[in-house]
């Protein structure tokens, strides 16, 4: 076992013991469905929060009906409206992994979230997904009312690959005049692609932290159809050429996070550009903390920054 570095949080180096005995091989060695059952074994919650109403509902996607999962916190709409993305590498990931983090925002950001079960690589790639989510949030905003949400208090968010989906979308309503939100959240959000700019966070994360670059190719192999796509900033939104004109932000980043110098790249593009923007940083942790919220404390007090923020930008 590698020596890890005496500023991983203790409750994060545990786990990643736990995981290295075999639990959780690369991605790159596992087949598609194999990947998916154990991200949901990782990601299953014991003790899920109770909230005040949870409906699952489908919507008429671009190619297909998209599922959705609502939940709605206790009290008297109308309430705050957040759109969430699942991580997953956009192949693994689903609206039953991600019901822990979904419900304990509900409950803490007094929001209603409509978690999107939108299409995966490798069989569905890139742009599938993506149109999915946008669908979806035209969708939410459109019928906010029915939700007992207001539609002038719209988000969009995700982690990870999510996180990736989240900015494009927010990209792509900007471009396309399509709905207009008040804040976008980003946790250890996906937006750029290695081939093109290789960070040093790359390198020092890459192994043994969760999330490895060897799986980070891989699901980029799954979700892309071409070397067009890496030009495309809807695939990697820091490609973009202007990230003006699009809603306030939230990006979190993790320190032993192979993804952590790009989202905050994204976090500081977004500023240079004109864009309020809070990084949140937890140095101390793993790709991935916040679903992992059982094993490690700060995935749950992490879970209630981000919270905090939605109150304070779109809350009453």
């Amino acid at each position: 076992m590698t020596e890890r570095d005496p500023e991983l949080d203790p409750q994060a180096e545990a786990l990643l013991s736990e995981l290295e005995s075999g639990i959780a091989p690369p991605s790159s060695t596992l087949s598609v469905a194999a990947g998916r059952a154990l991200l949901e074994d990782l990601f299953a919650v014991e003790e899920l929060a109770d909230v005040g109403g949870v409906t699952d509902l489908e919507i008429q996607g671009p190619n297909g009906p998209v599922p959705l999962r609502v939940y709605v916190p206790d009290g008297e709409g109308p309430f705050p409206l957040l759109v969430y993305f699942h991580g997953g590498g956009w192949v693994r990931g689903s609206l039953d992994a991600y019901e822990g983090p979904c419900r304990l925002l509900a409950n803490e950001a007094e929001a209603v979230v409509v978690s999107v079960g939108y299409r995966r690589a490798p069989e569905h790639p890139f742009p599938a997904g993506l149109e999915d989510c946008y669908r979806a949030t035209e969708w939410a905003a459109t019928h906010a009312a029915d939700l007992q949400a207001d539609p002038d208090r719209v988000a969009v968010g995700g982690d990870s690959a999510g996180g990736n989906l989240a900015a494009a979308v927010a990209l792509a309503a900007r471009d396309r005049d399509g709905p207009e939100f008040a804040h976008q959240l980003l946790v250890y959000p996906s937006v750029n692609p290695p081939s093109v700019r290789w960070f040093d966070s790359y390198d020092d994360y890459g192994t043994d932290y969760f999330l490895e670059m060897d799986s980070v190719e891989w699901y980029l192999d799954q979700y892309l159809t071409g070397p067009a796509d890496v030009g495309n900033a809807y695939a990697f939104p820091l490609r973009a050429r202007d990230l003006s004109g699009l809603p306030s932000a939230t990006v979190l980043t993790a320190g032993f996070d192979p993804l952590c110098e790009e989202g905050a790249a994204y976090a500081d593009r977004l500023a240079a550009d004109g864009t309020d923007v809070e990084h949140l940083h937890y140095e101390a942790q793993i790709h991935g903390f916040l679903s992992l919220y059982e094993y490690v404390d700060e995935g749950r007090s992490a879970i209630d920054d981000v919270a905090d923020r939605l109150v304070a930008v779109v809350g009453e």
